[in-house]
């Protein structure tokens, strides 16, 4: 059982068409795939649109859970609201911001814009997210990233640890550019439990939260 919501293809800077990467994720057993390119103000509409047209050729025909997201990317941390509300007006299924990682030079204040909108949906790789803003997700619902990529995963260590604080929940995500680096079961677990959860939590981190999160999706878009 493997759930996935931030994933990448040739629309941005991953390797795959959104089709072929559907394709392999149906035949790595996943039981949900969430495809979210890199998106700024002036590209998201379109990749919305043209990964909508896979994800429901993939339900038609396979019967596969496939959806069209967005991930806004070194956007001004002030436009976050104002982003993810449009994206979500252009038909994205669920919204992704990309977080304060260690390894890129995202502009300060861009957890804590996250974490306040109720449009965003997940706050990626988060890097040094502070006890506050894992407050602030827990009450507006706004998962936070353990990272399967390198570099995005230096993080999770802390991030796990300030979210289980506060309460806040936790997914675990690939940022998949390539097919090395989609997730298996057995990675995603990995990945949890060397972030220092437990095995309850690892459970509930793989399990519970994203069908959280698909009970989420699914309300938005029926």
């Amino acid at each position: 059982m493997v759930y996935d919501f931030h994933t990448h293809t040739t629309l941005s800077d991953g390797v795959l068409l959104p089709m072929e990467l559907i394709r392999r994720c149906i035949v790595r057993d996943y039981s949900a795939l969430g495809i979210a390119d890199h998106t700024s103000a002036s590209t998201m509409g379109r990749v919305v649109r043209e990964v909508r047209r896979d994800c429901a050729l993939a339900q038609k025909y396979w019967g596969f859970s496939a959806f069209a997201g967005v991930e806004l990317t070194h956007v001004p941390a002030a436009s976050i609201g104002e982003l993810a509300s449009e994206a979500l007006r252009m038909g994205a299924a669920f919204v992704v911001c990309h977080g304060q990682s260690p390894v890129e030079p995202v502009e300060p204040g861009t957890n804590l814009a996250a974490v306040s909108c109720p449009d965003v949906d997940i706050l990626a790789h988060p890097g040094d997210l502070s006890e506050e803003e894992a407050r602030l997700a827990a009450e507006t619902g706004v998962f936070l990233e353990l990272s399967a990529k390198s570099g995005h995963s230096l993080g999770n260590g802390r991030v796990a640890r300030v979210a289980i604080d506060a309460g806040a929940r936790l997914l675990v995500n690939s940022d998949g550019h390539t097919p090395d680096g989609l997730l298996t079961e057995e990675k995603a677990r990995r990945v949890a439990r060397l972030s220092g959860l437990s095995d309850a939590e690892t459970d509930r981190v793989l399990e519970d939260n994203p069908r959280e999160l698909m009970a989420r999706i699914r309300d938005r878009i029926d």
